[in-house]
């Protein structure tokens, strides 16, 4: 296995060239169920067989333990005690993926990896109400040609759940025109509800949105609005924070969007990532972005956001 999974992750960095097409690659892996599950493979650091874990005692429920990772302690987490915790696989899950995102790193145990599949952002769709109780740990939906459904996991979540959400500090607020805002786009809840956190403490009004999609549609409804008004948009919207994943349209693409519309000229983009690598940073300052964050770190965001607001 190890042999065959060194290959399935190859050259990641080369994945750059994604940047700006609104596609994304997917690892695909199972729990042991009849479902099929996806990851970004950008989170995705390695795959191996599942190695000895160390129990340690008062772990939050789903921490089967740690491991030694080239020096480093890792907690390693079973999915499955998260997505399916009436269905009992430990005794299956033989495969560990090590993930890193938002300066965390940590394993998750699976039962087995299948292969990596390249899909367009616009065939990624958010998860309908209709799913079952694990809706809340699905950030999208996507289909494979054989029609086959791909669950994509709110890992965020997951690991807000394994170690409690971002503690929000007191932030002093900021001098903004109240007629003015900012506007803000995440598909993960829990980042939406940091971001509002962060806002309210900096007195910041906001537009938001779930989507890539959906936020380019309000934004250009905002840019009509003003223009129809004889203002320039530029004069009531301060910033645009937008996120690197998202179902329909990716952040990428969005910005894209955004840097080649006269109407948003002067107003710069933020990106806010949990894909926080260097190659990441590459892909966010092709396509023009004004600045990168590393979710989730409440204090470094409302200090990167902060000058911009008040320029």
């Amino acid at each position: 296995m190890s042999s065959a999974n060194s290959t399935l992750l190859d050259s990641v960095d080369a994945r750059t060239k994604l940047a700006g097409s609104n596609k994304m690659e997917i690892l695909l892996f199972s729990l042991g169920t009849r479902e099929t599950f996806g990851i970004n493979v950008f989170k995705v650091r390695e795959v191996s067989q599942t190695p000895k874990i160390t129990k340690t005692p008062n772990m939050p429920i789903g921490v089967e333990g740690v491991i030694s990772l080239r020096g480093n302690i890792i907690p390693v987490i079973s999915l499955s005690k998260f997505v399916c915790p009436n269905d009992p696989i430990a005794d299956r899950e033989e495969t560990m993926i090590v993930t890193e995102f938002s300066k965390h790193t940590q394993g998750f145990l699976v039962q087995s990896v299948d292969r990596i599949i390249r899909v367009d952002w616009n065939k990624v769709r958010a998860p309908e109400s209709m799913l079952a109780g694990n809706q809340a740990l699905i950030t999208a939906i996507t289909e494979l040609e054989d029609g086959k459904l791909v669950s994509i996991l709110d890992v965020e979540q997951i690991l807000s759940s394994v170690i409690g959400e971002t503690f929000v500090p007191d932030i002093p607020s900021v001098a903004v025109d109240q007629e003015k805002f900012m506007f803000f786009v995440d598909d993960s809840m829990v980042a939406r509800r940091e971001i509002i956190s962060v806002l309210d403490k900096l007195s910041v009004k906001y537009h938001q949105s779930t989507n890539g999609a959906e936020a380019w549609e309000k934004l250009q409804s905002l840019a009509s609005r003003y223009q129809n008004d004889g203002e320039g948009l530029n004069q009531h919207l301060k910033l645009i924070l937008v996120d690197a994943e998202m179902p329909e349209m990716d952040g990428y693409v969005l910005t894209k969007h955004i840097k080649s519309d006269m109407r948003f000229q002067g107003i710069p983009v933020v990106m806010h990532s949990s894909l926080s690598s260097n190659a990441n940073r590459a892909m966010g300052s092709s396509v023009g972005v004004d600045a990168y964050v590393a979710k989730f770190d409440p204090f470094v965001l409302a200090e990167t956001i902060s000058p911009f607001l008040q320029s």
